[in-house]
């Protein structure tokens, strides 16, 4: 990968992580909670947890399968078994909420549906502009 797309994807990653963490923190205060019961723990799960997400995106936008929705498979299917295993991992170091794994699953596919859509827009939106293109010459 060039310097451009590690660029790229550095910034998709903060942009994320950022209204991931200011949206909690809305969330938190509106319901009376001032700090953050699960700690510096819980932010640097959610930025590994992140990064897994923001990975295999990546992965599944340059995967050589023609069809679109199999990349998108592909590459959500391990990645949320990755989701899953940190998670299982993070349970060694303290106890999990019951829910930790239906709120991943959650967590995690809408952020990755939220991706795919919009490379699938953007996908669309570039075909149409080289359509148009083709027609001009």
């Amino acid at each position: 990968m060039n310097k451009k797309k590690w660029i790229q994807m550095a910034s998709v990653y903060s942009v994320i992580y950022t209204a991931i963490t200011l949206l909690s923190s809305v969330l938190y205060l509106s319901n009376g909670v001032y700090e953050d019961p699960s700690g510096n723990w819980h932010e640097l799960d959610r930025a590994i947890i992140l990064l897994i997400g923001i990975a295999a995106f990546e992965l599944c936008t340059n995967l050589p399968v023609k069809s679109l929705i199999l990349r998108y498979v592909a590459a959500y299917v391990p990645s949320q078994l990755l989701a899953f295993a940190y998670v299982w991992f993070s349970g060694l170091r303290e106890p999990l909420a019951k829910t930790a794994y239906r709120d991943i699953w959650i967590n995690f596919t809408c952020l990755f549906l939220l991706l795919c859509m919009v490379n699938t827009i953007v996908d669309i939106c570039r075909k149409k502009r080289r359509q148009k293109e083709g027609e001009k010459q």
